[in-house]
């Protein structure tokens, strides 16, 4: 029995965004200049322009539908304060290109007007925090600094975590739920099609259903895309389930990734079409999971422990 099974809805999906890297610097346009023989991305070098960033087309989207999602933000060190194994890590490295601060003047307006609007702010645990709870510690501080109260939830970079550590470092912080527990290479309910709650508490675990990379290309493939997203739907309301999706913010620029957009408004409206409750992971946490039955809110295929980590990428592989 999943979180939503003694509901009026047939499911829920679950919204989120991981805010990576939502400026499109100097770096990033002669990359993809150079990877995709395309000058025209050497446009964006000019003043003004960045088309990652892409939080008030989100917000329009999504209000016009009358839903809400989550934000999840980073918090990365500089390179002089990181391990220096990075220096020899190109995946280490890479997350220096584009590396924003959560206290810059840019990014704290559109925090506070992400949650003065409705949407959820939350904590995307940077690269190496799954085993260090000081440091999730710190950015969490840092964001509800910015936002003058407490955050509920988040998930981690290149949802780097470790079961069963990081679920604890985040139940310990005060958090309520994580949304790592997922896969960068396949779509689908992996890990059942209900939350999980890995210590029998309060604290509970989102399987992440798709992320968007995962699909067909939309610009390229639309209708490919489209019918995996239907099949999941259609899945999700034979199984009374909760459905949670990660799209980039940067993947919502219709010139240079062509079709997220579109495909991103067609799934929320057959989700609402179909009856379904659509939201942020804090706002199903609040509605159905807070203070409910265990074992109503539990998958009844995990207890704890052996779960599946078929593509995933927890660092206790």
């Amino acid at each position: 029995m999943t979180a939503i099974s003694d509901t009026d809805y047939p499911f829920a999906l679950c919204l989120t965004h991981d805010v990576d890297r939502p400026y499109k610097t100097p770096v990033h346009a002669v990359f993809y200049a150079l990877a995709d023989r395309d000058p025209r991305h050497l446009r964006d070098l000019l003043p003004g322009r960045n088309p990652y960033w892409q939080f008030e087309e989100l917000m329009t989207l999504e209000a016009d539908l009358g839903v809400r999602s989550a934000f999840y933000f980073l918090n990365e060190q500089p390179l002089r304060d990181r391990p220096r194994s990075d220096l020899a890590d190109p995946q280490a490295l890479l997350q220096t290109v584009g590396r924003y601060d959560v206290r810059d003047p840019a990014i704290e307006r559109i925090v506070r007007q992400l949650d003065d609007g409705g949407w959820e702010v939350g904590l995307h645990g940077s690269y190496h925090t799954a085993r260090d709870r000081e440091r999730l510690a710190e950015e969490k501080a840092r964001i509800e600094s910015v936002l003058g109260h407490e955050i509920t939830g988040g998930r981690q970079h290149y949802l780097r975590f470790d079961d069963p550590e990081t679920w604890r470092h985040y139940r310990d912080l005060g958090l309520a739920y994580d949304t790592s527990l997922g896969s960068t290479e396949a779509y689908g309910f992996l890990h059942g099609d209900g939350v999980l709650r890995p210590f029998d508490d309060d604290f509970v675990v989102f399987p992440l259903t798709l992320m968007e990379q995962t699909l067909p290309d939309p610009g390229e493939r639309f209708d490919a895309a489209w019918a995996a997203c239907r099949s999941l739907l259609d899945a999700a309301a034979d199984g009374d389930a909760v459905m949670t999706t990660l799209f980039h913010p940067r993947l919502f620029d219709p010139r240079e990734f062509p079709g997220y957009r579109r495909l991103y408004r067609r799934l929320i409206e057959e989700a609402l079409e179909m009856g379904a409750w659509v939201g942020p992971p804090r706002d199903c946490y609040r509605t159905f999971l807070d203070g409910s039955a265990r074992e109503d809110a539990t998958n009844r295929n995990h207890r704890g422990s052996g779960i599946d980590r078929t593509g995933n990428r927890s660092i206790t592989k």
